[in-house]
């Protein structure tokens, strides 16, 4: 399921493209930002779609090296373990993943040249030729070496990132949360079981609410929380700073007034987290001692208040 870090991002660039644009119209950002969070779940059955393309691809060299005018003992008895990989194989054959990518228009079918660049990368790593080197295999290692896949190949392919970027300007960025999803579908598969257990969009119904109302929340206040800020950064030219670092605290003020069950800890790891990687190099450090400043006035004044033990 998509993760809660995955939301709040969404969030975060939703509201900065809302002030971007200058757009008075949120019902238009949060329909922007519905259709965001569903494009993300649709990468997830198309990265599962792209290990048996890889399978396919591996059969039909093998189908040409057969076909040769000299072909070897080696070309003649190819080791078989990889196209015959059992958890690849049930991803080939789920017809919950084939439907849904039909109704959805996706396919691989165009991208020939990534298919050979990923499979040429992947037989080149040790835990691939390991894994077709081992005398016999077990059903949890043809999972383990499919997860592999998603986990130590694919974020870091760069003609991939560039195809997605092609198909949809929201994949790239979310690539590697579902990498992560698609690796704990492999990984939980059990020989015994028959059908995929297909993560869900969400863990619970909550979670497209959170964002909905955290964007809501972080726009409507968004000039209120910007006063908050002004009011903790003395030394800082708050229209100077980067209009992200004050998108990022904003939301984040938002989540810890309006979200009592949600620790500040995890609010602020969250947002801190986020900052290193959709702002400037110091935005985090920034940004650390800001919210840390707002949120214990926050506590004290009685505006951010938690339930449940710990969660302050």
């Amino acid at each position: 399921m998509l993760s809660r870090r995955l939301l709040r991002v969404k969030v975060v660039k939703a509201v900065y493209a809302h002030l971007q644009t200058e757009c008075d119209n949120i019902p238009a950002t949060e329909k922007k930002l519905i259709a965001s969070i569903d494009k993300a779940y649709d990468l997830y059955f198309h990265i599962l779609q792209l290990l048996p393309e890889l399978v396919r691809y591996a059969e039909s060299r093998q189908e040409i090296a057969r076909n040769k005018m000299l072909p070897t003992y080696e070309d003649l008895n190819p080791n078989r373990k990889f196209v015959e990989n059992r958890a690849i194989e049930r991803i080939a054959s789920c017809d919950a993943i084939a439907d849904y990518c039909a109704a959805k228009g996706m396919s691989w079918s165009e991208n020939a040249d990534l298919i050979k660049n990923i499979y040429n990368t992947l037989t080149e790593q040790p835990f691939y030729r390991q894994y077709m080197a081992a005398e016999t295999r077990s059903f949890r290692e043809d999972a383990e070496l499919a997860a592999n896949i998603f986990l130590n190949i694919l974020e870091l392919n760069e003609q991939l990132e560039g195809v997605l970027e092609d198909q949809s300007i929201h994949w790239v960025d979310d690539l590697g949360y579902i990498l992560t999803m698609a690796a704990r579908t492999l990984t939980s598969m059990r020989e015994s079981h028959t059908q995929i257990k297909l993560l869900p969009k969400f863990k619970s119904e909550e979670d497209l609410d959170f964002a909905k109302k955290l964007l809501r929340e972080s726009i409507v206040h968004f000039n209120d929380h910007r006063e908050l800020i002004d009011s903790h950064t003395n030394n800082w030219d708050i229209e100077r700073l980067a209009l992200m670092d004050n998108v990022i605290l904003a939301v984040a003020i938002s989540e810890s007034k309006n979200f009592s069950s949600i620790p500040v800890k995890v609010t602020m790891n969250e947002y801190i987290d986020i900052a290193k990687y959709y702002s400037t190099p110091a935005s985090s450090t920034f940004i650390n001692g800001v919210l840390d400043k707002i949120v214990t006035r926050g506590v004290e004044e009685g505006w951010i208040f938690k339930t449940g033990k710990g969660l302050l």
